[in-house]
């Protein structure tokens, strides 16, 4: 039977600018890394952040997750470069195509470790300012993989089933043409996996936001959420479809990394606790905080106000949701750190009424109370740039 319906697929995948080559994928995947800036830029003011942190951050991350990516699909595809036709030298040729995703993630993460440390944020404050931006960036970049006519499923005869080009080998990004001038298709339609993984991401970060704002996630269960939502959808997605992969016990290598991975995200996410974490700047000022009505995340990076550009802080100081909005609406830096509340439910008047019993005794030194509460008094310390 005749499909009723079909979606195409793109017979070009690169256009040249003159000498310069411009790859749909390439671009996809900038775009994606751009959405995703944008995201987390906005969620990180909304935290404290100074304006801007998410360019330092993406200056490391995203080279580094480009390598990381790299090396994933080099290892787990080493018989194309080091096989017994395998080319060595080809597995830095990554403008031909050969990114993993899940060496991506690590890579990134590396990167952005990194800079949260050289800016003073704790890293957990990144990964959950990243958990719905990271899953809009791979749905853009998934559309690489339409323009590439790769990545495909089995045959279907689904209205939604994707014509498939074949693509000219002698002449990468192209489709085959016939005597006519006309792109070759390949017989039927498949699934088009690279769009069911692209609408599955959309709805991982709607689910993220909509549970973060519920729930008040902190200490990187906001991440570990985008990372089981992502890995439980690839899990099917990957079953799939039908390129060539390297299998273990009969299922491919990607299916078993996605198991694993969702399985160390839920642990994570059930076994740790707190509060959301939020930052106020420690040494020189960052830009004014907004007045009571304002929001940080819709000040206007692009605006240039008169006057001296403000300086980027040392570092920052983790605090409570409380102490923050009282900073926004005053400017004041609060006296004391937040105080993580005890993960038995402890309500924090016991914590506060000790406090109150130790200064009713006037000679007895702050210090032999409670050391780590006297160090953190000295406010002039950043947040725990390891965390």
């Amino acid at each position: 039977m005749t499909p009723l319906a079909a979606l195409p697929s793109p017979s070009t995948a690169v256009w040249q600018l003159g000498p310069v080559p411009i790859r749909a994928y390439a671009l996809c995947i900038i775009i994606g890394i751009v959405v995703a800036c944008l995201v987390t830029e906005r969620r990180l003011r909304q935290r404290g952040v100074a304006p801007g942190a998410v360019l330092d951050i993406a200056v490391w991350a995203v080279p580094t997750g480009i390598i990381g990516a790299r090396i994933y699909h080099v290892i787990t595809s080493p018989e194309k470069y080091f096989g017994a036709d395998g080319q060595p030298l080809k597995a830095f040729a990554i403008w031909e195509g050969g990114l993993g995703i899940w060496g991506a993630v690590a890579g990134g993460a590396l990167g952005a470790w990194i800079a949260a440390r050289q800016l003073g944020i704790p890293f957990a404050v990144v990964a959950d300012a990243l958990a719905p931006g990271l899953p809009l960036a791979q749905a853009v970049g998934r559309f690489g993989n339409w323009f590439n006519n790769e990545l495909y499923g089995g045959r279907t005869s689904l209205p939604w089933g994707l014509e498939v080009h074949v693509m000219d080998p002698d002449n990468p990004g192209h489709a085959l043409r016939d005597d006519a001038g006309n792109p070759i298709l390949q017989p039927g339609l498949y699934h088009p996996t690279f769009l069911y993984e692209a609408l599955w991401n959309i709805g991982v970060a709607v689910l993220v936001l909509v549970l973060d704002r519920k729930l008040r996630l902190g200490k990187g269960r906001a991440f570990a959420l985008y990372v089981m939502g992502y890995t439980a959808g690839r899990f099917w997605i990957e079953l799939m479809r039908t390129d060539e992969a390297n299998h273990i016990l009969g299922l491919r290598l990607n299916v078993w990394t996605a198991a694993l991975v969702f399985l160390g995200a839920l642990i994570y996410f059930v076994r740790v606790r707190g509060p959301r974490e939020y930052l106020i700047p420690v040494g020189t000022p960052a830009t004014p905080v907004p007045p009571a009505g304002g929001d940080v995340s819709q000040v206007d990076l692009s605006a240039r106000e008169a006057g001296p550009r403000a300086v980027a802080p040392e570092g920052y100081r983790v605090v409570s949701e409380e102490q923050f909005r009282a900073y926004q609406e005053t400017g004041a830096v609060p006296d004391e750190p937040a105080e993580s509340a005890p993960e038995d439910g402890t309500e924090a008047d016991d914590s506060a009424a000790a406090e109150t019993d130790a200064r009713a005794e006037p000679d007895a030194p702050a210090e032999s109370e409670n050391p780590a509460e006297s160090d953190d008094r000295a406010g002039a310390r950043p947040a725990d740039r390891d965390s």
